[in-house]
């Protein structure tokens, strides 16, 4: 089987959880839609030995290195060994932390995680990621059921990243791919539609997005999944969907998936 390729590995290297660093990439990464991103967290960093291990493999695989290091002898430490071994880094904390350093006159605490307490809030979006995965692309339709935000829409319209995304702001959130040939799980019937949204797109976007992913996977990019009558079909299918349930339909065509995700959110906030 051809495994797919990436455009770009990124790896997140904090003395902490590392949530800071990859939402600070996905950001960056929704600029470049729709490149393949392989993001890898390396998470709880104390030592020096483990540092290199994560630059030299990023060296190999000739990735980025994004680091929130709190603690200044392996922030210091990562500057050194990227250099060394001729990789791309990015101190996300470092100079910030320094010039609040010099502005205010005192000393950082030099503590890894202060920004992830573990009060009611931090625990409710663990919950959520927890629910985006277990619940994603209808592995089980009943999640439909208990979530806050329903997403549905044909393949490639970014319901995964949006589930993730949402989970960070403590929704729970389950997706449901919509295909001509497969019925919608009848739970979704009994979802109140204000708690439903539709994802549409462009039927001349979602070809490009779809090519892309062909590409990625090695498979040629006159498959029919990334056909233009094939798509014009699934999209009038999931809208006949959407009018039977009675949902908001938004169109993330040039729409990056924070745009989206706010859209979203503001919707849920006033029904």
């Amino acid at each position: 089987m051809t495994k797919p390729m990436t455009d770009v590995i990124i790896y997140v290297v904090s003395d902490a959880a590392g949530d800071t660093g990859e939402l600070v990439v996905r950001a960056a990464v929704a600029q470049f839609h729709p490149i393949q991103t392989d993001i890898r967290r390396a998470p709880f960093i104390t030592d020096v030995a483990a540092l290199e291990r994560i630059v030299r493999q990023a060296q190999e695989a000739g990735a980025i290195v994004l680091f929130t290091l709190v603690i200044p002898h392996l922030r210091e430490a990562m500057g050194k060994l990227a250099e060394q071994y001729d990789t791309v880094s990015i101190d996300l904390l470092g100079p910030l932390i320094q010039s609040l350093e010099v502005k205010t006159g005192r000393p950082s605490r030099q503590e890894p995680g202060l920004n992830h307490v573990l009060d009611e809030n931090y625990f409710r979006k663990v919950d959520a990621v927890e629910f985006a995965v277990r619940y994603d692309d209808a592995k089980d339709p009943s999640g439909v059921l208990k979530a806050d935000i329903v997403l549905i829409g044909v393949s490639r319209t970014s319901k995964t990243p949006l589930s993730m995304y949402l989970a960070h702001q403590k929704y729970k959130v389950a997706n449901i791919p919509l295909v001509p040939e497969l019925k919608p799980p009848a739970e979704l019937f009994n979802v109140p539609k204000a708690k439903i949204v539709g994802l549409t797109i462009g039927v001349p976007y979602l070809n490009i997005i779809r090519k892309e992913r062909l590409k990625a996977l090695g498979l040629p990019n006159s498959a029919s999944y990334a056909a233009t009558d094939r798509i014009e079909k699934e999209l009038l299918y999931a809208e006949s969907i959407m009018k039977q349930l009675g949902c908001v339909i938004i169109d993330v065509s040039h729409r990056a998936v924070e745009e989206t995700a706010s859209l979203i959110m503001e919707h849920i906030r006033f029904t």
